[in-house]
């Protein structure tokens, strides 16, 4: 009997994933509950059409990730810290901050859990920092930090 998976079922397969199992697991079991729907040609027509539309939404967000880091590449993104002597702030610069600055200064909106700091940012100065915008696309991010007056 062939089924299409509606939930994950546990040594079987993913959601959406389209399997053949015995009739008896798959009438007594995986049906009443409703972790399966019968394969009938609506059924699997219908399952093309939600993979269709799913990957037309991940091409047009992977197109959204790559025009964002081309974005990020030509801005600077300035942020004023209080200092003391040396030019050694008081506290660090972080995630939350850069991402508030690069949204209030260039409205280019990224989350502060996508921004990767390699090492704190605890002086004034140019720093250069990672953003993971998904599907393996890396922006950087050009940050000066200058001493408020």
């Amino acid at each position: 009997m062939k089924v299409i998976l509606q939930q994950d079922v546990k040594s079987q397969g993913k959601k959406g994933q389209m399997i053949e199992v015995s009739d008896g697991y798959g009438r007594n079991y995986l049906l009443p509950r409703k972790l399966a729907i019968e394969a009938t040609a609506d059924n699997v027509n219908t399952m093309k059409l939600h993979e269709k539309a799913k990957k037309a939404e991940e091409d047009r967000l992977k197109a959204l990730a790559e025009e964002t880091a081309a974005k990020l590449k030509d801005i600077t993104v300035k942020i004023v810290a209080k200092s003391g002597k040396d030019g050694r702030l008081f506290g660090a610069i972080t995630s939350k901050e850069i991402s508030d600055a690069l949204a209030k200064q260039h409205n280019i909106e990224i989350a502060k859990q996508k921004i990767v700091q390699a090492d704190t940012i605890k002086a004034c100065g140019g720093y250069q920092v990672k953003c993971k915008l998904g599907f393996e696309i890396v922006g950087t991010i050009n940050v000066i930090v200058t001493e408020e007056s």
